[in-house]
């Protein structure tokens, strides 16, 4: 085991580079107590090391069965170049502190297996009490990268690239190595450490209907519409107080709901913030006012296809930091979420992190 900030973290697994069949069913079915435990310091130095974080219940358990069958091909594919080791998540936050841990030990890159709220961990992971980790690595090493293969619930970051829902694909990209440098938000307010986003946050009525589809992830993306409806039960649009870029604060009424966009896509394939992109410096703002539960309904293809911003009550609005309070004499909490994961309530302030990452394109 390994000792970082009080966290306490499991070393990971070592996938050997043989491939034979009876050495391939015996390494992955060990009980995780009797699986080898090595730290990266151990691999042969010429060798790149591929840490891969799996959510083995992602997806009702749909992502550790895909990583099962996926692994004969990734190790045909990068094993010859690469020592590839996996570290099974077990709770919330573990895949933070493992890709913490990852990097501090000098892996060349980390990469999510999953989808959003997995991947969500991981780039918070790259960050430590507002610093990049890698400015704490044990020794000198290349810049950790990030790297995606989707198998869970959603997979909206993955959809700004075009990429299908293919492992496949994501095992041959990560085998290209190519890297490209993406922006990271960072979100602050309170009296905990700095969190990180890689693709949207968003305020009030999508924060709120994020927060309820968590509960039903087991109906996969019908969650998005059971939480939207949830939501919509006893929702109220409310006036925010919004200072863009450190300017003079304005208020903005009756905002049906108020989005970040680092990358285009959320809730499942909605194209809320279709001019984000995440390597301009910059987010897009997209501010929903005045909508009525019958609006969703007559312009639900409108935010799917990304046409939106055309709508009457749409506005939208490229900037480097915002700042979002609750106007005084409002009584309910203002949901805030990023990347699905709920994180509290208003006030916060966004701010983008340039080129904070390398990602494997």
């Amino acid at each position: 085991m390994a000792v970082y900030g009080g966290i306490t973290v499991m070393k990971m697994r070592f996938i050997p580079t043989t491939t034979t069949t009876t050495t391939t069913t015996a390494q992955y079915h060990f009980p995780p107590s009797m699986a080898p435990e090595l730290s990266l310091s151990s691999a042969v130095d010429r060798r790149s090391d591929l840490v891969f974080v799996v959510n083995p219940r992602g997806a009702n358990g749909k992502t550790g069965k895909e990583w099962k069958k996926l692994l004969p091909f990734l190790r045909s594919r990068l094993s010859n170049d690469c020592n590839i080791w996996e570290s099974f998540t077990s709770g919330p936050s573990h895949a933070t502190d493992i890709t913490r841990e990852a990097i501090r030990e000098g892996a060349n890159a980390v990469i999510a297996v999953g989808g959003d709220g997995t991947l969500h961990e991981v780039v918070n992971g790259f960050f430590w009490q507002g610093k990049p980790v890698s400015n704490q690595a044990k020794k000198p090493a290349p810049t950790t990268a990030l790297g995606l293969i989707p198998l869970g619930t959603g997979s909206d970051f993955a959809r700004t690239f075009g990429w299908k829902n293919d492992p496949y694909e994501a095992v041959e990209r990560i085998a290209r190595g190519i890297r490209s440098r993406i922006d990271v938000g960072v979100i602050t307010g309170d009296d905990r450490e700095p969190h990180h986003f890689i693709n949207v946050a968003d305020v009030h009525l999508s924060a709120k209907a994020g927060y309820y589809a968590s509960r039903y992830k087991k109906f996969g993306n019908l969650c998005y519409v059971i939480g939207a409806l949830q939501a919509f039960m006893g929702h109220k649009n409310v006036d925010l107080r919004v200072k863009i870029d450190n300017g003079e604060w304005k208020k903005y009424s009756q905002v049906t709901a108020l989005c970040i966009g680092n990358a285009k896509y959320f809730g499942g394939g909605m194209k809320i913030t279709p001019n984000a992109e995440p390597s301009n410096g910059s987010f897009e703002v997209v501010v929903l006012q005045d909508f009525k539960w019958y609006d969703f309904i007559l312009k639900l293809h409108k935010l799917y296809n990304g046409t939106h911003l055309s709508v009457t009550n749409v506005t939208s609005e490229s900037v480097c930091s915002i700042e979002i309070e609750q106007i005084e004499g409002s009584s309910d909490s203002i949901y805030i979420q990023s990347d699905g994961e709920h994180l509290g309530f208003l006030p916060r302030k966004l701010r983008i992190l340039p080129g904070a990452i390398d990602l494997l394109t």
